[in-house]
């Protein structure tokens, strides 16, 4: 009789490596993570972090994109792990999980820091703005007719509870007020025909696609990191509070689904690179940022993008037994063989072309 042999696993197609040489830190991408792309199903850290990638290394934004960074997704997993039996509290515990992964960036010489969370199966975008910044810096508008500038009337006729306004050289902020306290400071502040609003501040930007999440322990723990790699960074002490670094969650474009969270994180980052946030007087209102239709067709056109020219295409199938063998593709690349339940692994902690 002829023995049976086993059969073989069909070995997974890897679609495209992104970005091209030199970069470091390529994100290969499967058949099966291309199928997150179908309608209905979840987003997996792949292709969050292959479009994120994307849109830095391809500069949409322009000066905003060189003024980023983008944190990989398994940054805050690693950041927020359970610690173990035995470890303390202090922020330095987390931190040492992470410690490496900014060896080659100084993020407090960067405005805006990207970082991609996922919770309970939900996908949020955390914006850090202005790490290195340590005071609110105002911006002075003057109105030739002295009449109310265009935002401020805005603001009021919304009826905001509140608003970063301060009046003078002295720069005292305004906050909290009551919206008639509000009208009466605006109104006295027309006759001198001089505005000051914030126009950069420390702050976390929380952009989250369904209203009912809690983000605060989120934004505690980047504080708490931020004060360590402070102390690592530039050697001295500074205290991150929710006083010195405000948090606060944005008005944004929300989903009418159960799957689209990913989406909405990939087209919060797109439109703040393209339309940066020119004033920061929180909380922020971008309900009408883009429109829903945007939203709609963000997978097709990152499934359209993975399979375009424009990203790398890897001709051979990977065996994935073979996971401690070493394999050259005709790029050039020489890469370790990964089983796909690894893809969460070949992503870089932060993202940088060089």
């Amino acid at each position: 009789s002829v023995e049976k042999q086993p059969e073989k696993e069909e070995p997974e197609f890897c679609w495209s490596a992104y970005p091209p040489a030199p970069c470091k830190g390529r994100i290969a991408v499967t058949k099966e993570d291309l199928a997150c792309l179908d309608g209905g199903e979840f987003l997996n850290d792949v292709i969050i972090d292959f479009y994120l990638k994307y849109l830095l290394v391809e500069g949409v934004g322009g000066s905003v994109a060189e003024r980023s960074h983008v944190f990989s997704s398994f940054f805050y997993k690693q950041l927020s792990r359970r610690r173990a039996a035995g470890e303390n509290d202090a922020p330095s515990v987390p931190h040492q999980r992470v410690k490496t992964w900014t060896r080659h960036v100084d993020i407090f010489t960067k405005d805006f820091l990207f970082v991609p969370v996922n919770q309970e199966a939900h996908w949020f975008l955390v914006l850090v703005c202005f790490p290195g910044l340590e005071e609110v810096q105002y911006e002075e508008f003057h109105s030739p007719t002295g009449e109310l500038l265009p935002f401020v009337s805005v603001f009021v006729s919304a009826g905001v509870p509140s608003a970063g306004l301060s009046q003078g050289h002295g720069g005292k902020e305004v906050s909290h007020l009551q919206i008639n306290l509000f009208c009466q400071v605006v109104l006295s502040l027309s006759k001198t025909k001089c505005f000051f609003l914030v126009h950069c501040r420390p702050c976390i930007l929380v952009l989250d696609s369904l209203k009912l999440s809690y983000h605060e322990n989120v934004c505690r723990l980047l504080r708490d990191y931020l004060q360590v790699e402070w102390a690592v960074r530039r050697g001295t002490s500074r205290l991150f509070t929710p006083d010195t670094m405000r948090s606060s969650n944005c008005r944004v474009p929300q989903q009418d689904n159960s799957s689209d969270c990913g989406v909405y994180l990939l087209q919060y980052a797109e439109s703040f690179l393209q339309n940066p946030v020119v004033h920061f007087d929180l909380p922020l209102r971008l309900e009408h940022w883009f429109p829903r239709q945007r939203v709609r067709q963000k997978r097709e056109e990152i499934r359209s993008l993975i399979m375009s020219s424009n990203c790398l295409k890897w001709k051979k199938q990977l065996n994935l037994k073979t996971s401690s063998r070493t394999h050259n593709c005709s790029c050039g690349l020489e890469r370790k063989l990964l089983p796909v339940g690894l893809v969460t692994s070949r992503v870089a902690p932060g993202i940088q072309c060089k």
